[in-house]
């Protein structure tokens, strides 16, 4: 269900989450896909999140609720749904969002760091939007020689990160 149409939001599909090693630094990042055009954002997060975000989007299922399974089975419990995720604004040259929930007492807006947003979205199949600045502040982020730049053009081309079960034979390596 798209809600922020006619709002100048563009709507996006969360696709994947990426791993990078760089010498002996590990960077990780959400990268999201414009749904009718060719744009990207793509988030730096940290490896909490990334690491939730591609579990779920690969359907594993924990024998206890992670942290973003919980706070969905919490919204559900309390009988409401997550409408929709904005991300909306920068601070401090961070993405911010705005999770929009709707409950018994109505509907409510919630400040949220991105990542947290994006791992709830995909767990409740909520609608994301990102607002046109927000966009255009990713796009320039990727251009030029910074390494900075470079790692999110990775980011772009890279395969999604790939979780494994360690107690499952079939998932180690050989």
């Amino acid at each position: 269900m798209t809600m922020a149409t006619g709002t100048g939001l563009v709507p996006m599909r969360v696709s994947k989450a990426v791993g990078l090693k760089d010498d002996d630094d590990f960077s990780e990042f959400m990268v999201l896909d414009e749904l009718a055009g060719d744009r990207h954002l793509v988030i730096a997060v940290g490896h909490a999140e990334a690491f939730g975000l591609a579990a779920s989007m690969q359907g594993l299922q924990w024998r206890r609720p992670m942290t973003y399974q919980f706070t969905a089975a919490l919204v559900r419990g309390l009988g409401g749904r997550v409408r929709e995720v904005r991300l909306d604004r920068i601070v401090e040259g961070a993405y911010a969002a705005t999770v929009e929930v709707e409950g018994p007492q109505g509907v409510a807006r919630v400040d949220a760091r991105s990542s947290d947003a994006l791992n709830l979205a995909v767990l409740t199949d909520a609608p994301v939007f990102a607002a046109p600045d927000v966009l255009a502040d990713c796009i320039g982020r990727q251009e030029g020689d910074s390494a900075e730049a470079a790692l999110m053009r990775l980011a772009l081309a890279a395969d999604p990160m790939t979780i494994r079960r360690a107690d499952r034979p079939e998932d180690l390596p050989t």
